[in-house]
């Protein structure tokens, strides 16, 4: 099971800001299981806080920034990278001004102030962002997206008007040595031209040639080269630290094509509109702890219940957390056998039956816990049955499942049935437990 992370001791940094120019001066403070990541602007009346989450997000050329009315925070792609590459998920950062400081223009002095820091294990599961269907963004002849996958990945290719930033490619699996010696040094860069036009609309007031990597007509100014392919490393960089706002890690092949951080914004908005629409049926977001167990098919489903066709009534589960929760799937369909005599012409699906597809996956709930293996759930009541819409041929049943009380020897749950996200039963189911 991996565990949330936070540093061991305070750490501080300090520099000029790359767009303001303004001298920052930053610390970074441990925090307790759950807070996330937190930005004080400690030189503000109140000590404001801002949440490090897509919600916060403000729109600003070049860089990413979040905010909460008139309080911003710029530029926070380079620091967030590097909490994403040492897996840290709780942790107060107080700074006195609005941007971040830009140090050498890379991740790299973020993630080493913060690994002295030290990291250290919280008594509580990570909980990870695992998308189950691809999502997809495109702005002309830019593309981003993130394909299902058990582990995180991420492949970029860039290209450039400029024959030293013309199709580059590189792809990473995301791991902290990975990210530490292939990706966190690679420093942000612009074309010379950019910097002009950066410059005339107020931006870039703390760039130079040692903190920005830029691309003349005739070669890199005044600067050499980490990698030969530093600009598509970096642009990974800027990726992992814009995804990282989720407020979730991912595990996911992320696939970018020339995109930046406008359309890396806008998938993480189409990924949080999929956490809403998932975690709804409680899916979507997993522990750590769980995601080797859920989902089940049939034949997982089987290993657990005793029962078999035609009286099994769980197709899959797609949710299940030990002592807590479950969630499963039951495809109605037309060929179901009680249907040729339930209201024949007409077809519902009893209701009866409802109950007994909420009793099925509560049993899977139960009954997959260790200590319960090879025993069997038995009904001992059924308390405040409501049905309140028919299930028809084509429906298919979301039924979730939530622990009130369990013992040794019995179980309480409530059960809900839903179609459409409409409730169409529910009940509090009671079972005791009996060796198989």
């Amino acid at each position: 099971m991996e565990l949330q992370k936070t540093i061991v001791k305070s750490v501080e940094i300090a520099g000029i800001g790359l767009h303001t120019g303004q001298e920052v001066k930053v610390k970074f403070k441990p925090a307790p299981v759950d807070q996330g990541i937190e930005f004080v602007r400690v030189d503000l009346p109140d000590a404001p806080r801002i949440r490090a989450h897509i919600s916060n997000l403000i729109e600003k050329p070049r860089r990413t920034c979040i905010g909460i009315q008139k309080v911003e925070i710029h530029t926070i792609e380079h620091v967030m990278a590097a909490l994403s590459g040492l897996g840290i998920d709780n942790i107060v950062i107080e700074l006195d001004a609005e941007e971040l400081p830009g140090l050498d223009g890379s991740a790299l002095p973020f993630f080493k102030i913060l690994k002295q820091a030290g990291i250290k294990e919280l008594n509580s599961p990570r909980v990870f962002f695992q998308p189950k269907e691809p999502l997809y963004m495109e702005e002309g002849d830019s593309s981003l997206m993130i394909l299902p996958a058990n582990e995180f990945r991420i492949s970029y290719t860039m290209s450039y008007p400029h024959p030293l930033l013309s199709s580059q490619y590189a792809s990473f699996d995301f791991r902290q040595e990975v990210f530490e010696h292939e990706i966190a040094p690679s420093r942000t860069f612009c074309l010379q031209q950019e910097a002009e036009e950066l410059t005339s609309q107020g931006l870039g007031k703390g760039a130079n040639y040692d903190n920005t990597v830029v691309v003349g007509k005739e070669g890199i100014v005044k600067n050499k080269l980490r990698f030969k392919d530093e600009f598509v490393r970096h642009k990974i960089c800027d990726l992992i630290g814009d995804l990282y706002l989720l407020g979730y890690p991912l595990k996911g092949h992320v696939v970018g094509i020339k995109s930046g951080h406008p359309l890396n914004i806008k998938l993480l908005q189409k990924i949080k509109h999929l956490h809403e629409r998932q975690t709804k049926y409680g899916i979507g977001v997993v522990s750590s702890e769980f995601s080797r167990i859920a989902p089940l098919n049939t034949v997982d489903v089987q290993q657990i219940l005793p029962h078999r066709y035609p009286f099994l009534f769980v197709d899959r589960i797609v949710d299940l957390r030990e002592d807590e929760y479950a969630l499963g799937v039951k495809n109605v369909s037309v060929n179901e056998q009680f249907f040729q005599g339930h209201f024949p012409g007409r077809p519902v699906m009893p209701g009866v039956l409802i109950v007994e597809a909420m009793a099925q996956v509560a049993g899977v709930l139960i009954l997959s816990k260790r200590t319960n293996l090879g025993k069997r759930a038995y009904f001992m009541s059924i308390d405040k049955v409501k049905f309140r819409r028919m299930v028809l041929p084509g429906d298919q049943l979301f039924i979730e499942v939530s622990v009130i009380k369990l013992k040794t020897k019995t179980g309480q749950v409530y059960a809900r049935a839903l179609v459409n996200d409409k409730l169409v039963a529910e009940a509090i189911l009671m079972f005791s437990l009996g060796e198989g």
